[in-house]
Formats: structure tokens, C-alpha cells, sequence
């Protein structure tokens, strides 16, 4: 299907690695023109090597920590005018309400709760001036399938989610679309990390993470590519009338709540096998 978003600019964050840098490719792939934000500024410059001599693309690039104050403004200021936004910068800690560093929880929400609310302030802004536009937030199914081992990003996404919904739901009269997609777990070292905390609460050792794919729909977490290509239609011209909407890819998870409910019950039969021994 051609999704007539040849020459478009997109700014994507956190386009480093995982969803971001998926997404980068796959918006490079329909002919869009690139902005990259991340920390990492050699991943970054690696990135858009690739990606401008197997698309002939633009890519400019832009090294800088998103939870800094201002940083957000800035990066706005430095993109100008562009077409679609992709929210993806995050990184809300793991774990249940006992374990939470409040340090790491603040910085987390700072980046992708208040960081995603920010910058969507400044590109909606210049967008409504030029009377469209598409912002795409990346939030996370445990903003709709509450997770007690992941409390705050849990809180975290639902308040993005209620966001994505809020400005979506009036942004259509100013030209603009504003949309979420909501993935469950996706093979991304940030899901490494997750699930090693998650095996941690469950059976007391990081190094099981493995087991708990046994509880996955089709025994595996999403591709990172499959996210991305979600986003660029969702992006696209060919979903001119979906806004306020938030897509959930993960395989039907959030639908039956199965794998919180079943980590529960393998977190009791590890204890119960523990006292046993």
C-alpha cells in the first residue's frame, strides 16, 4: 500500500535504539525525511549513516537528554516545521510500590509523561499554524492492563494514555491527528531489563526472565518493527480520520489480563516450592 508520506518530516525521540530506531526506518522506508533525538549521540550518527545511504533520505540528528529542563523547547526550536512527531523517549522504573526509587520515578515521568505532554506543546503549537499535522505518542499496554510490579509505569501510561485521548479528541478541528499506540512487551533491551526485574519479584532470581515469554501470546514478545510499522500508518494519510485514539498491539494481553494474572500465580507457587525445599 503506498501511505503518500513520501518527503514528510518526522521527528522521532528516543530513536536510538528499540521502537525509536525502528521507527526511523520504517518512516525512511515511505520516502519521510528524518529528525533523531536521543542521548546517545554515536548510536544516533551510526543510525542516520545507515539510514540516509539505504533510503536517500535527510537525517539530521540530535544528541541531547530529554529530561533536562528547557531540552524540550530547545529540540522544538531546532526541528522548525515538521510533519508528523513520534513521543518515544522513556524509561519509567520497574517494580512494585516497596521497591520504587522516587529519584528514578520523578525522572521517569519528567521524561515521558511531562516530557511527552511538553514537547507536543511546542510542535502542536507551530503545527496549528500550518493547519495539520500528526502527533503519534508510544505509551504501553500497562497504561490499560494495571501491573503491580510495574506500578508507576502503569500510572505513568494511563496518564499519557488519558492525554493522547484528551488533545486528540478536540485537535482534528485544528487540522491535527493525535494518536497512541499502546505495545505490550516488544524484543527491545529495554524489555531485558523489565523482565529481569519481573523475575526478580516473581521467583527471586533475574536470570529466569526467559520463563515468563511460556506465558506470552505465541510464546514471544512483539518485534520492534512490527510497533513501528503500527506508527506509520497510523501516521499516514491513509488514517486521515482516526484522532483521540490510542491502538493496542500486544498480541491480546491486555484483552484477558492473562500474564499479570499468571506471574501472580507462578509468584505464589515459586514461594510456596521455596518453603517447601
Amino acid at each position: 500500500m503506498n501511505l503518500d508520506l513520501a518527503g514528510h518530516t518526522v521527528l522521532i525521540t528516543g530513536a536510538s535504539k528499540g521502537i525509536g530506531l525502528a521507527a526511523a526506518h520504517a518512516f525512511a522506508a515511505e520516502g519521510c525525511h528524518l529528525h533523531l533525538a536521543a542521548r546517545d549521540g554515536a548510536a544516533l550518527d551510526a543510525a542516520a549513516t545507515q539510514i540516509a545511504a539505504t533510503h536517500g533520505v535527510r537525517v539530521t540528528v540530535h544528541a541531547m537528554d530529554l529530561a533536562t529542563p528547557e531540552s524540550m523547547a530547545a529540540l522544538a526550536a531546532a526541528v522548525g516545521d515538521i510533519d508528523i512527531l513520534v513521543n518515544n523517549a522513556g524509561d519509567i522504573p520497574s517494580g512494585p510500590i516497596e521497591s520504587l526509587d522516587f529519584a528514578a520515578v520523578r525522572r521517569g515521568f519528567q521524561l515521558k509523561v511531562l516530557g511527552y505532554m511538553e514537547l507536543t506543546q511546542h510542535i502542536y503549537a507551530r503545527m496549528k499554524q500550518r493547519g495539520r499535522g500528526v502527533i503519534v505518542n508510544d505509551i504501553g499496554n500497562s497504561g490499560e492492563n494495571w501491573d503491580a510490579n510495574y506500578i508507576a509505569g502503569s500510572t505513568g501510561n494511563a496518564a499519557v494514555m488519558a492525554f493522547t485521548r484528551a488533545l486528540g479528541g478536540v485537535s482534528l478541528d485544528d487540522g491535527i491527528r493525535v494518536v497512541g499506540v499502546n505495545p505490550g512487551p516488544v524484543a527491545t533491551d529495554r524489555m531485558v531489563k523489565l523482565m529481569k526485574r519481573r523475575a526478580l519479584d516473581n521467583f527471586g532470581d533475574e536470570g529466569r526472565w526467559e520463563e515468563l515469554f511460556d506465558n506470552y501470546p505465541g510464546g514471544r514478545p512483539a518485534e520492534p518493527e512490527e510497533v513501528a510499522e503500527l506508527m506509520v500508518f497510523l501516521a499516514s494519510p491513509r488514517a486521515a480520520y482516526i484522532t483521540g485514539t490510542v491502538v493496542t498491539i500486544d498480541g491480546g494481553i491486555a484483552a484477558r489480563g492473562s500474564i499479570i494474572k499468571t506471574s501472580r500465580k507462578a509468584q505464589l507457587a515459586e514461594q510456596a516450592r521455596q518453603l517447601a525445599a
